[in-house]
């Protein structure tokens, strides 16, 4: 397989080459208009490609210029088309690509606004058309403590089956917390000064909510080819901006002043307000969800992004945490719910975890109170940038064999529609 790289605005698209993929050729054609975000993207490459440990073989073949994305549709030179960058023109590619016949990554979100939603319903008709994949970089499904959590959900003689809950009350709970400054492959991240703009990266509730929107649809109905308009029922929607300083905002960009096209944003006392916070409360087939995310300048010392998670089953709940008390790795606890006994749930919670000692050896739960702490041994927390390779494998596999699971399109679908959905509403 080749890889053609569109217009890599952000570093996930480096993230997909920080390993060379199997069954992937080592030249790249990369697709962009010249300037610092296709400058940040060669420099990544050409820094794991000289790295001592694991160095990439990579060979970069750019095309830059102002005729970056005809060239692009017209000459074709790679099987699957990369699509990480700005988001404000990220539906209005995935049409091109998948017109041009490529198969298609796509980094997250796929769809910002109502329009950008009709565009991908365009595109996924369009991809059916013409025989290629679209598929979008769901990196947190890897995540240890989520793949546990939804395998547990699943095992009714600890879980029971999942409560339904209620709007203020929801059965299932999800909070990501991310950060503008941070460390990338060991070096602090270069945001590009358009990541502040929700105009082209999208609205807090746009963006990281679709990992979230994804674990719940992932774990509470897996496997299961949900409608968006049929299934889904967004009932609130609420978003509040982070402020950031123009310090700040100098030291992750690089850029000394605030750009034209972000001073609507700027508040009379000089400050950026970024609309990168926003919660939904919806209803997923009758069950009771909330997603929340929120987006703080830089994680407190030794913390970093988070994610915390919740499921309400009629046996036991199963809580991710990742704060302070947990060293700030994720967590996975087994919970009885309100009239279960302890006791009485050990011996199912000990058959389930040597169940699962079979797909992941070493993998236990201590008791920890009334509640089980379950113990992951350190391999498996293989941090967030190894399951980019992750995703890449299971796209080239589905690319092999022709189909993605039948489940997936109509998931990608419902997932955006309640996003996108969302937005609007909140917006009011």
């Amino acid at each position: 397989m080749k890889l053609a790289i569109l217009d890599p605005g952000h570093f996930h698209a480096a993230l997909l080459q920080k390993t060379m993929v199997a069954d992937v050729e080592p030249d790249v054609h990369v697709y962009a208009p010249a300037g610092p975000d296709l400058d940040d993207y060669v420099r990544k490459i050409h820094g794991y490609n000289a790295r001592a440990e694991q160095p990439t073989h990579w060979r970069l073949h750019v095309h830059a210029g102002p005729d970056y994305l005809d060239r692009f549709a017209a000459e074709r030179r790679g099987d699957i088309a990369v699509i990480a960058g700005n988001n404000a023109r990220k539906t209005e590619y995935i049409e091109r690509a998948v017109g041009a016949g490529y198969h298609t990554l796509a980094d997250k979100p796929m769809a910002i606004d109502a329009a950008g939603f009709a565009g991908l319903e365009r595109a996924f008709a369009t991809a059916h058309d013409r025989g290629v994949l679209l598929y979008d970089i769901m990196t947190e499904r890897f995540e240890i403590t989520s793949l546990l959590q939804k395998a547990l959900a699943h095992v009714p003689s600890v879980f029971g089956t999942l409560e339904a809950g209620t709007p203020d009350a929801p059965a299932v709970v999800k909070e990501s917390v991310h950060h503008f400054a941070k460390l990338v492959s060991g070096a602090p991240v270069v945001r590009p000064a358009w990541f502040f703009d929700t105009a082209q990266q999208g609205e807090g509730l746009v963006d990281i909510t679709t990992h979230l929107v994804d674990l719940v649809q992932w774990a509470c109905f897996p496997e299961i080819a949900l409608d968006g308009r049929r299934d889904v029922a967004v009932l609130r929607a609420r978003r509040w901006p982070t402020v950031v300083a123009p310090a700040d905002f100098e030291r992750v960009t690089g850029v000394a002043a605030i750009p034209p096209f972000l001073r609507k944003d700027v508040a009379d006392d000089g400050r950026l307000h970024v609309y990168a916070n926003g919660e939904i409360d919806y209803a997923l087939r009758g069950v009771h969800a909330k997603v929340r995310v929120l987006w703080n300048f830089e994680a407190p010392p030794g913390g970093g992004d988070t994610h915390c998670s919740a499921m309400r089953g009629t046996r036991a709940n199963l809580a991710i945490r990742q704060g302070a008390a947990q060293g700030w790795q994720p967590v996975l606890y087994v919970e009885p719910a309100a009239g279960t006994n302890a006791d009485a749930l050990a011996p199912a919670l000990a058959a389930a975890m040597a169940s699962l000692q079979a797909a992941y050896p070493g993998v236990d739960a201590v008791r920890a109170g009334d509640a089980w702490e379950v113990l992951v041994p350190p391999a498996y927390h293989v941090g967030h940038e190894a399951h980019f390779g992750q995703v890449a494998a299971v796209f080239l596999r589905c690319v092999a064999a022709g189909a993605l699971p039948a489940w997936e399109v109509p998931g990608m679908l419902a997932k955006y529609w309640t996003t996108t959905r969302a937005l609007a509403l909140a917006r009011g």
